[in-house]
């Protein structure tokens, strides 16, 4: 079975190899070479797996993938970045991309993770429904919103993923390389570091409910304990 790609450069010799060297692996792959061009083809050609460059003309990658991640909260994508800022990896992340290549890179390591990432089908232990209540919060994750009586926060797409994940094993632990692997493609130092903002900023979304509690439990994972529900 060939994988479609949808390959979103904007540089022709790259886009070109790129497209190439994935061919030549069975590969059947789409190159457009800007954003808005990609959104167009994303619909039409319905692909396995996204890869974008950050940095294209008429629409960036970033608000590419914004906006796939309205239609569609699964799909693999991988960002194409000449950026190595870390709030600039990750605002990606925060968006829904679910990993990153710096340019230059090699096409090894390019097709290594893309099928770690198509390997992948579903969330460890992670149930179908949509509606959850954390104490007194409500928490949609079809629409990303979590309420606390008229107040609404919106999530992203990393940080929804994330809070289902540990809502999952409420009151247990969430295992630190399940949830790294899953979301960031693996368990690297940076990806940690990436993971424990999302977790401060999940903490800061919870803190209006004394009874709800993120734990860090060194060296494994992360608990959510929601004291009224045990």
């Amino acid at each position: 079975m060939k994988f479609k790609v949808l390959l979103a450069e904007d540089e022709p010799f790259l886009g070109k190899i790129v497209k190439e060297s994935l061919e030549s692996r069975g590969y059947e792959v789409l190159w457009v070479q800007d954003g808005i061009k990609a959104y167009s083809a994303f619909r039409a050609f319905g692909p396995a797996i996204c890869i974008f460059d950050v940095m294209m003309p008429a629409k960036d990658g970033f608000t590419l993938t914004e906006e796939i991640r309205k239609m569609n909260d699964r799909i693999p994508i991988i960002f194409l970045t000449a950026k190595a800022l870390t709030e600039d990896v990750v605002k990606g992340f925060e968006l829904g991309a679910n990993d990153y290549l710096k340019k230059p890179f090699s096409m090894e390591e390019l097709i290594v993770r893309m099928k770690a990432l198509l390997n992948r089908t579903d969330k460890p232990g992670i149930s179908k429904s949509e509606q959850f209540n954390i104490g007194k919060y409500r928490f949609n994750s079809s629409l990303q919103e979590l309420t606390l009586g008229d107040k609404m926060i919106k999530l992203s797409y990393r940080e929804s993923v994330l809070l289902k994940m540990l809502i999952e094993h409420k009151n247990d632990v969430l295992d630190r390389k399940i949830a790294l692997d899953y979301l960031w493609g693996g368990d690297s130092f940076f990806n940690a570091r990436s993971m424990d903002v999302f977790i401060t900023k999940l903490r800061k979304y919870l803190k209006l409910d004394s009874n709800i509690e993120i734990v860090n439990i060194r060296g494994i994972g992360y608990k959510l304990m929601v004291a009224d529900e045990e």
